[in-house]
């Protein structure tokens, strides 16, 4: 007997011997599973068969319905509860000079006092030293300013449209800038 065919059999048998005093049998959707998967695989012993690929189960198609629609609005339930938590200063920004795009920055606003944040020179695409983290960031009133580390410094204070303006000083030179939401790409 092939190895399936046994294992068939064993199964069959384990589900018909009950004991005198046992309850009738309820249905084994998994020993069914396993017994059907059993009979379907080759023998390994006969050649033309371990040749052939294990059938495989189809899969049901993905189903779209109330519960897939209960879940998503969980999900954008909890995002917007993370992101009620965050300060106004979260996400994307561009500072930007009266010439072009200077830096993006991304913010981490935790809505405590406490803000941190990475920087991209956009002027030097693919340069090694084209980013890193903000060294610090202070917050005071509409105020905020920004130090690298390696002595670039922006200081802002907030518009009434959102953004902000200030100046920024780098290598001696101080300029104008204004820093507003990234635009979506």
């Amino acid at each position: 007997m092939t190895r399936g065919v046994v294992l068939a059999v064993w199964l069959a048998m384990l589900a018909f011997a009950q004991p005198a005093n046992a309850q009738p049998a309820q249905a084994d959707p998994i020993g069914e599973l396993l017994a059907r998967q059993a009979a379907a695989l080759p023998d390994p012993e006969d050649p033309d068969q371990a040749a052939k690929p294990p059938p495989r189960a189809a899969r049901p198609p993905p189903d779209r319905g109330p519960t897939d629609a209960a879940y998503d609005s969980r999900i954008r339930s909890a995002v917007a509860s993370a992101q009620s938590f965050q300060g106004p200063l979260d996400g994307g920004w561009t500072l930007s000079a009266p010439d072009g795009d200077l830096y993006a920055l991304q913010l981490v606003d935790r809505g405590n006092g406490a803000i941190e944040g990475a920087w991209r020179d956009l002027r030097k695409a693919g340069a090694l030293d084209a980013s890193g983290f903000i060294a610090e960031v202070e917050r005071g009133g509409d105020e905020v300013t920004f130090r690298f580390g390696d002595g670039r410094v922006v200081m802002l204070h907030s518009l009434a449209d959102g953004r902000f303006s200030g100046q920024l000083t780098e290598a001696g030179q101080t300029r104008a800038v204004s820093l507003q939401r990234r635009r979506a790409p």
